[in-house]
């Protein structure tokens, strides 16, 4: 009986201990690199989900490149295609830094994980980056 009551104590510490290290995980071979954008794949607890394309739309260099009809597979289109991807990115690693999601990936791939992940669909506050707006956690700060 005493083993006994050894063994659940250990297993619900164990227990206690992983949940404490990160709530979620993405199993090694379900990890999509180009779908992750911020944060460890193994563990965390805050997830946020973006949609890139929404994200990528938003910069002034796409915009640029819609608003002046810059024709497809020209060396303008694909320089700002890049810095468009350039800026998206560094937007939302600055989420990533200054709010509580711990890990940051494409909405859609969390949910078609097994099991799926819920997150919080965060691709208005990465766009409020991009034009220069800080998060939450940031105007807390300055304060």
């Amino acid at each position: 009986m005493l083993k006994r009551l050894g063994l659940i104590v250990g297993i619900v510490l164990v227990g206690c201990f992983t949940a404490a290290a990160g709530t979620y995980s993405i199993p090694q071979e379900q990890i999509k690199g180009q779908k992750v954008y911020w944060g460890k794949a193994h563990a965390f607890d805050k997830p946020g989900g973006i949609r890139y394309d929404d994200v990528l739309r938003a910069t002034p260099e796409y915009q640029e490149l819609k608003g002046k009809k810059v024709e497809r597979g020209t060396g303008k289109y694909w320089i700002l295609l890049s810095q468009a991807s350039d800026r998206a990115v560094r937007a939302i690693s600055r989420v990533g830094q200054e709010s509580k999601y711990d890990f940051i990936a494409e909405h859609d791939y969390l949910t078609s994980v097994k099991p799926a992940i819920p997150a919080e669909d965060i691709t208005p506050l990465v766009i409020q980056a991009i034009h220069g707006k800080t998060t939450k956690k940031a105007q807390h700060r300055k304060r």
